[in-house]
C-alpha cells in the first residue's frame, strides 16, 4: 500500500495507508469520511447518493460526431444505459474571429468569417457582406448578375453542407454506404467551388459590392453538367435509406423536439421544419432576389430525428432547382457595385504566379493613372469607410437562421461584429432531445443537429 496519499477527487486530502479494498471501488471509508471514485464529469457537480437512491453515473461521451472530435464536450449522467441528464461543454475551437474583424478593414473581414461554419462559408460571407451593404445603403446597387452568383454559389453550399450532415449521420449510426454516397456526391460540388473560385472552402468570393470575380460561360457548362449526375446520384442515398426499417428503427421517435420546445429554444432550420412549421427565410424576408425563384419549403411533423432527415434530402432537391433557374436567370453585366470608392477589382486575370488582376487594370494603375495607382493602393491598405450605424442582417443557412450584427462608428474598419449562428443555437436542444433517452440514442439526436463546432464558438 501507498503512504501519504492524497486524494483529491473531491477535495478530499487522506494521508496513511489505503484500506484492503480495491482503490477503484465506487466508495470506501476514511477517517473523514466516505471517499467516492468516479471517472469523467464535472467534478464540483458530483455529490454521494442519498440512502436508498440508485447510484447514477457521470461520463463524458464520444467524440462520436465528425465535428465534435475535441471539439463538444458530451456531458451524460446515467442511470443504467438511460440518460438522466446531459450538458454541453463547448468553446474548444474558439477562435477569436469576430474579435479579430475589428483589427480588419470591412473587406478583410470575410476572409475571417468564411471560416466559422466551414461548412457552409458563402453563407458566413453573404450575410456578412449584406449587413455591410445595408451600412453603406448600397444595397440597391449591387449588380443583378452578382446577386444571381450568390444564389448561385449559396445554393449548391447548402447541398454540399446537407450532403456531410447526411453521410456523417449515416456514419454514426452504422450506414457506411450512405457516409460514402454522401462525400462523393459532395466532392463533385466542391470541384465546382475550385473552379469557380479557385479554393474548395473559404473561399472569401462574396466582397461587399459583389463578388471577387466573374462566372465564365465554360464554368456555366459545367455547372449544368453536374446538376444531372447530382439528382442521379442523390437518389441513391434515398432509394438506401428512406424507409429502411433498420435505419427508421434507429431515428423514428429520437430527438423528439416539438414547436413548443423549437420556439422556446430558438431554434430554426430542419428541426424547426421538422414540427410543420415553413420558415424559411428566403419566403419570409428575401434577400439576393430569392422572391423571384421558384422552390418549395419542405417540412415534415414528426418532431424526431427521421423528419429531419427528410427535409434534407427534400431541400437538396429543391437547391438544384433554384440552382438552374440561377443559371438561366445569368445575364451579361458587371459582379462588383460601380462605386469605384468600394469597389475591388473584379476582372481577375489569372497570370502565372497563380494570381493577378486584368491585364487593362494593372496597365491603367500602373502606366497611365497615377490617380488610380494612389486609389488602389488605399483601397487594399486602408480600406473603405462605412457610415456610423449599427444592422442584423440574416439569411437562411443550411442549419437555419444565420445573423450578423455589425456595428460602425464610421471608420475604415468595424467597431463590433457578432454572429447569431444557428448551430449555437440548435446545440441547446441536445437535453431536451436526450434527456430519458439511451445512450444510443444521444448519437442519433445529435447528428440530427448537424451541429458545427466553427460556427457554435467562433
Amino acid at each position: 500500500m501507498t503512504t501519504d496519499q492524497s486524494i483529491a477527487d473531491e477535495g478530499i486530502v487522506y494521508e496513511g495507508e489505503l484500506p484492503d479494498e480495491d482503490p477503484y471501488a465506487l466508495s470506501y471509508e476514511t477517517g473523514q469520511g466516505t471517499v467516492y471514485t468516479v471517472s469523467g464529469g464535472d467534478w464540483d457537480s458530483i455529490s454521494s447518493p442519498d440512502e436508498g437512491e440508485r447510484e447514477r453515473i457521470v461520463v463524458n461521451m464520444g467524440p462520436q460526431h465528425p465535428s465534435t472530435h475535441g471539439v463538444l464536450r458530451l456531458i451524460l449522467e446515467l442511470e443504467g444505459e438511460t440518460v438522466i441528464d446531459t450538458r454541453c461543454g463547448i468553446g474548444y475551437l474558439h477562435t477569436g474571429i469576430e474579435k479579430n474583424m475589428e483589427y480588419r478593414t470591412w473587406t478583410q473581414g470575410v476572409t475571417f468569417v468564411t471560416r466559422m461554419d466551414y461548412l457552409s462559408p458563402f453563407f458566413n460571407e453573404t450575410a456578412y457582406c449584406l449587413g455591410v451593404e445595408k451600412l453603406l445603403d448600397v444595397t440597391d446597387q449591387i449588380p443583378e448578375r452578382a446577386s444571381t452568383i450568390r444564389v448561385l454559389m449559396m445554393e449548391l453550399n447548402r447541398i454540399s453542407s446537407h450532403l456531410v450532415a447526411l453521410a456523417t449521420g449515416g456514419m454514426e449510426l452504422g450506414a457506411l454506404t450512405a457516409m460514402t454516397f454522401g462525400f462523393r456526391e459532395r466532392e463533385l460540388i466542391l470541384d465546382i467551388f475550385e473552379m469557380v473560385t479557385g479554393l474548395r472552402m473559404n473561399s472569401a468570393y462574396v466582397r461587399p459590392g459583389g463578388v471577387a470575380q466573374d462566372i465564365t460561360d465554360d464554368q456555366v457548362a459545367r455547372i449544368r453538367e453536374t446538376l444531372p449526375l447530382l439528382r442521379k446520384r442523390m437518389k441513391d442515398t434515398t432509394d438506401l435509406l428512406v424507409d429502411n426499417a433498420i435505419w427508421m428503427g434507429r431515428t423514428v421517435g429520437v430527438g423528439y423536439l416539438d414547436l413548443a420546445g423549437c420556439m422556446s429554444l430558438g431554434i430554426t432550420g430542419p428541426i424547426l421544419r421538422s414540427t410543420g412549421l415553413p420558415h424559411d427565410l428566403r419566403k419570409s424576408q428575401p434577400y439576393c432576389g430569392y422572391e423571384n425563384y421558384e422552390f418549395n419549403v419542405p417540412t415534415q411533423d414528426t418532431c424526431d430525428a427521421y423528419g429531419r432527415f427528410l427535409i434534407r434530402i427534400a431541400e437538396m432537391q429543391e437547391s438544384i432547382k433554384i440552382v438552374e433557374q440561377a443559371l438561366d436567370r445569368l445575364r451579361p453585366g458587371p459582379v462588383m457595385i460601380a462605386d469605384k470608392k468600394i469597389a475591388w477589382p473584379a476582372r481577375l486575370s489569372i497570370g502565372g504566379d497563380g494570381q493577378g488582376n486584368s491585364p487593362e487594370h494593372i496597365k491603367e494603375i500602373m502606366a497611365q493613372s497615377m490617380e488610380a495607382l494612389i486609389h488602389h493602393f488605399k483601397l487594399v491598405t486602408e480600406g473603405f469607410s462605412v457610415p456610423a450605424g449599427q444592422v442584423y442582417s440574416a439569411i437562411e443557412s443550411p442549419r437555419g437562421e444565420l445573423g450578423v450584427h455589425i456595428v460602425s462608428d464610421g471608420g475604415t474598419r468595424p467597431y463590433r461584429v457578432h454572429y447569431r449562428d444557428p448551430s449555437f443555437n440548435n446545440l441547446q436542444a441536445t437535453a431536451a432531445m436526450s434527456n430519458g433517452s439511451m445512450i444510443s440514442d444521444v448519437i442519433a439526436a445529435v447528428a440530427s443537429i448537424d451541429p458545427v463546432m466553427g460556427g457554435v464558438d467562433r
